[in-house]
């Protein structure tokens, strides 16, 4: 003789044998990981661009921009790696993740910044947190285009 269900005591999990685990994202065998890492990391926005969130690409292409701007407004530092200043290259690293306007304003304009001006501590941070933003989301369009993300 079977014996009827018995109701689970509170905080106890039921079983869930017959129910199929969620599924995870799946990725799009269309997107090419690496490249909307690189494409994030060159040009803000372009990996997000590239993945189809042409929205997002925009915004974000704009918000790193305008703490660019606003950066070199202050004249801020952009930071470079001195000799015997190791946390130079943290600082290095943290500007350079805006990759090409980094690379436009260190290599081609010879952007310093101006230890001077009024706005020089408060630029670099801009510039630095702009770097900082656009790192985290070359990780988003990574997660994306792997499918780990939606």
């Amino acid at each position: 003789m079977a014996e009827p269900d018995a109701e689970a005591p509170p905080g106890v999990p039921e079983a869930r044998a017959a129910e199929d685990p969620p599924s995870a994202p799946t990725p799009n065998p269309k997107n090419n990981a690496p490249f909307a890492a690189l494409l994030a990391w060159l040009i803000p926005g372009a990996g997000h661009f590239y993945l189809g969130r042409r929205g997002r690409a925009v915004l974000f292409l704009i918000l790193i921009l305008t703490a660019v701007v606003v950066g070199v407004a202050l004249q801020g530092k952009l930071w470079r790696i001195a000799p015997g200043q190791p946390l130079s290259v943290l600082g290095t690293l943290g500007c350079a993740g805006l990759g090409l306007p980094y690379l436009v304003l260190r290599f081609v304009l010879g952007y310093e910044g101006n230890i001077i001006a009024q706005g020089y501590e408060y630029g670099a941070a801009f510039l630095v947190t702009g770097g900082l933003m656009n790192l985290l989301l070359v990780l988003d369009a990574w997660d994306i285009a792997r499918g780990i993300k939606e």
